[in-house]
């Protein structure tokens, strides 16, 4: 089996070449604390030069043809699977993360890449409109075309160290966008390992760059006017600070979640809440609890609550916990012992409160117990905020209206579940859950890479989603044609 070289220095990619600077940190696991490598950090004069490369060659890059960029795209999808137990070792390393949940990460950051090729192939065809319906239109057509609003500023997360960076080089290379990765301080192997599949390509000098920036260097990146746009997946607390800091650049803004299921009264057999529970279990604890679609609150109806809850608390029990890099894991550390620091306050608030603690609820170093709590006050932090770790709420419901209030009482609209065989129940929600995603019949962790992804109220702005980052990074550019026989 590969393993990752500790303690290695991992050089940035400037312009799409290594280049090192003058200062390292390190990159330490968070299960035992063990060095995992040492990356150069780049210095303000090399920041400087990316800029100014991905400037320059934003034009000669937005005319490249469509065959060069998809075949670099389908470069890095196919090395992506070469190398899939290598960077699978790599994230598990950096991240904490258990590694079959690793191993899942490789292989859809390898769909990601080959959806973009395939959209490079067909983007941008053109859209024609003939004017004529009008008089003073005869003998014009319009036609419409998208083209790049300049360089992007993609900045990634920790939760999900490859697939997110993909989700920010993929869409910018298929529309010839010049694009600047900053991956999280946390976890930027990853990244940078996209940086040396990019480097097997011939995508040209200037239009890429991966450069793991300190946070409290970002700013003036931020603000840098050569980058009109950003795409930034992280805490709503920095991305409206983004925005706010920067407001005639365009931002796309991917951020928390407060994750809702909804068990309806008529997803009641053995059969279905057996599922409903154990799809719950998994995807309240998976990566951690670490992701904005992780399911954070169960919202059960009370004719099945007290068949369900015992269910749960059996299913997140049944989690194994433990060393991320053995395949029987499922639930591994938090990021940080800070991390878990934190989600135990938020939980040990709501049980000084009065709220229920049915399992869990113990923190070893940077591992939080998957835990499950009951009757959590309205006004605790837990019940208002998006919690990031591996901890589950559950409350009583009466009927399907009551049911789709408690999911909208919420400041963030990312996605929800809603366990339910009725065809017509399924459009009322659609209709009424106030969140950018409803999934009928599971749970609201699902995302599929292809798809529109975001949220509404304070989960973000824009869409991601290979096709849709794309029409985000782009904008339309009409060419009325005139004197033409139509």
């Amino acid at each position: 089996m590969p393993q990752v070289h500790e303690a290695a220095t991992h050089a940035f990619w400037l312009a799409g070449r290594q280049a090192t600077g003058e200062a390292t940190f390190d990159v330490s696991s968070p299960w035992n604390g063990r060095l995992v490598g040492k990356v150069s950090v780049p210095t303000d004069a090399q920041i400087e030069e990316a800029v100014a490369a991905a400037y320059a060659v934003r034009d000669a890059f937005a005319a490249t043809p469509a065959h060069v960029r998809a075949a670099a795209l389908d470069h890095v999808s196919k090395r992506l699977v070469e190398r899939t137990e290598e960077i699978a070792q790599l994230i598990s390393a950096e991240n904490g993360k258990p590694i079959k949940w690793a191993r899942g990460e490789v292989g859809r950051a390898v769909s990601v890449f080959r959806f973009a090729a395939e959209e490079a192939r067909r983007f941008n065809g053109g859209e024609a409109q003939r004017l004529d319906t009008d008089a003073g239109g005869a003998g014009r057509l319009a036609l419409t075309r998208r083209f790049p609003k300049g360089v992007v500023l993609g900045i990634a997360p920790f939760n999900f160290p490859l697939n997110l960076c993909a989700h920010k080089i993929a869409p910018a290379i298929a529309v010839g966008a010049p694009i600047i990765l900053k991956p999280a301080p946390a976890t930027p192997l990853s990244g940078l390992l996209l940086g040396e599949l990019l480097a097997e390509t011939d995508l040209p000098a200037g239009s890429w760059s991966v450069l793991p920036v300190p946070n409290d260097r970002m700013p003036a990146l931020v603000q840098d006017e050569r980058l009109p746009v950003i795409s930034f997946t992280g805490s709503d607390k920095v991305g409206y600070a983004i925005m706010d800091s920067v407001p005639r650049k365009h931002c796309t803004l991917e951020l928390g979640g407060n994750g809702a299921a909804v068990v309806l009264a008529d997803y009641a057999s053995d059969e279905d809440l057996d599922w409903a529970a154990n799809r719950i279990a998994t995807f309240s604890n998976y990566q951690g609890g670490q992701s904005c679609i992780s399911v954070q609150r169960v919202i059960a109806d009370a004719s099945l609550y007290d068949r369900l809850v015992p269910r749960i608390v059996a299913a997140v029990e049944a989690q194994v916990t433990g060393d991320p890099s053995d395949d029987a894991t499922d639930v591994g550390p938090l990021v940080s012992e800070d991390a878990a620091k934190r989600v135990e306050s938020w939980v040990d608030e709501a049980a000084q409160a009065g709220a229920q603690v049915l399992t869990g609820g113990k923190r070893d170093g940077a591992s939080y117990a998957p835990t499950v709590l009951a009757d959590v006050p309205a006004g605790v932090t837990l019940s208002c905020e998006e919690v990031f770790g591996p901890v589950l709420t559950v409350q009583k419901v009466n009927g399907e209206a009551e049911a789709f209030a408690a999911v909208n009482d919420s400041k963030y609209g990312l996605q929800a579940g809603v366990f339910t065989h009725d065809l017509q129940t399924a459009f009322r929600a659609h209709r009424a859950l106030e969140v950018g995603g409803v999934v009928i019949g599971d749970v609201p962790s699902y995302r599929a890479d292809q798809m529109p992804y975001g949220g509404v109220k304070q989960s973000g702005v824009g869409r991601e989603g290979v096709r849709f980052a794309m029409d985000d990074y782009t904008y339309e550019r009409v060419m009325i044609l005139t004197g033409l026989a139509l």
